[in-house]
């Protein structure tokens, strides 16, 4: 048995908002047909989801967000949540699985029968706000992930790496002021949703917990690398994780139509290396990865495959 996993279901697919948007059910399919494809699907070991339970939620999320997604999703049709985000008919269930894939992932790998697990899920969720859909996103997949393995395991301090080519908003909120998780996050600035400034370091007890490394339009490879290698290893080696959660956005590739980053897949890749190194030291070798962005579907899907490929390499 291969100790990277992967998690998918093709109640994914169900999640659609519509002609045109960028946040398809195609980018899943991309993905999976390259994996098949390449021969990277059949060197891991899949693992199931679950409906996400509402106790786990909403340790992230309001009981009242909860309900009132629960009141709002269609039977029909779709139903706007902000400018960006909606409802079809089989959202709901999605995001329910989608985060249920996250805590079905953190099982595997604290019950050893996996290291590291690469969620290919949809919607995505690092915008969303404890009371808020924002972003193409319904529940922050990763912020419920890290209070599931806190909250279950005992697990003491979480690494979050938000290399998504947009600020992980909702993540960062959910934990600011949190001294049990350091949020790093890459992003172009300024950008969608227009947080993530440099100065933005936390809160009270989680003061200096935060890093945000905005950066400029253009810059690719080499200039993530150096910022990983800089900033974030010497805070994770100081901080000393037990358990590392990766938020996986790919639209930081050259090739994105919503950014303008230089990323490529040998980039993702490295950067990969650089996250494994860490977990290896600090924690076990246990990452959680959880796809966010990425919408060139080629640039998509030669992306995961790398970043899949590099993990199976650790």
């Amino acid at each position: 048995m291969s100790k990277t996993g992967l998690v998918y279901h093709p109640a994914y697919l169900e999640h659609d908002m519509g002609m045109g948007h960028p946040e398809s059910p195609n980018r899943l399919r991309a993905i999976m047909q390259q994996l098949e494809q390449s021969g990277t699907l059949a060197k891991v070991t899949r693992i199931e989801p679950r409906k996400a339970e509402d106790e786990w939620i909403t340790q992230v999320h309001s009981a009242a967000y909860l309900a009132m997604l629960k009141d709002q999703s269609p039977a029909g049709g779709r139903v706007s949540l902000d400018p960006d985000t909606s409802m079809s008919p089989g959202s709901l269930a999605a995001a329910y699985l989608a985060a249920g894939g996250a805590l079905a992932a953190v099982d595997a790998i604290m019950a050893g029968q996996v290291n590291r697990v690469f969620c290919a899920v949809r919607p995505p969720g690092h915008h969303a706000e404890a009371g808020r859909a924002m972003g193409f996103c319904l529940f922050n997949n990763v912020a419920i992930a890290a209070r599931y393995v806190q909250r279950k395991y005992g697990v003491a301090r979480v690494l979050i790496v938000d290399w998504d080519v947009h600020h992980g908003n909702g993540t960062q909120h959910s934990f600011e002021d949190d001294p049990s998780v350091l949020f790093f996050s890459t992003h172009q600035y300024p950008h969608y949703p227009g947080t993530g400034r440099a100065s933005e370091r936390g809160t009270g007890a989680g003061d200096g917990l935060t890093i945000n490394v905005p950066m400029e339009a253009g810059e690719g490879d080499d200039e993530y690398r150096a910022i990983f290698h800089k900033v974030l290893v010497p805070a994770a080696d100081e901080f000393k994780p037990e358990f590392v959660i990766i938020s996986a956005g790919f639209d930081a590739h050259k090739d994105d139509p919503l950014a303008s980053m230089g990323l490529t897949e040998q980039g993702y890749a490295e950067l990969t290396g650089i996250v494994s190194g860490l977990a290896a030291r600090h924690a076990q070798g246990r990452i959680l990865s959880l796809l966010e962005g990425g919408y060139n579907l080629t640039a998509l899907a030669a992306s995961v495959d790398a970043h899949i490929t590099a993990l199976l390499d650790c």
